[in-house]
């Protein structure tokens, strides 16, 4: 009991260091070709949005909100999948959303 107690402090010592790197992972895609770029950390935060100048035209406003909304999802999908990545290493393979 006592050894299966370690082993538990031991996974919680490694998830909340896994936790504290999420921090620090980058993603990042983009839409349209690049002309629209998202960046998000690894716990699922937008970062950043860059937009050139070229992916703005006052006629098509919406297929600038749809480039934006592409990129934005596509970097939330990609933090999503590092995190799972991360905390998967942790737990064994046990899905992490379900300790957190």
């Amino acid at each position: 009991m006592n050894n299966m107690m370690k082993q538990v402090q031991k996974m919680q010592q490694e998830m909340n260091k896994a936790q504290n790197e999420l921090d620090d992972v980058r993603v990042e895609a983009t839409s349209g070709g690049g002309v629209v770029k998202a960046v998000a950390n690894g716990k699922k935060q937008i970062l950043d949005i860059s937009i050139s100048p070229e992916a703005v035209d006052p006629e098509d406003v919406e297929m600038l909100q749809d480039l934006v909304l592409a990129a934005v999802n596509e970097a939330l999908k990609k933090s999503e999948d590092t995190m799972k990545e991360k905390m998967s290493k942790v737990t064994g393979g046990v899905d992490p959303s379900g300790l957190m």
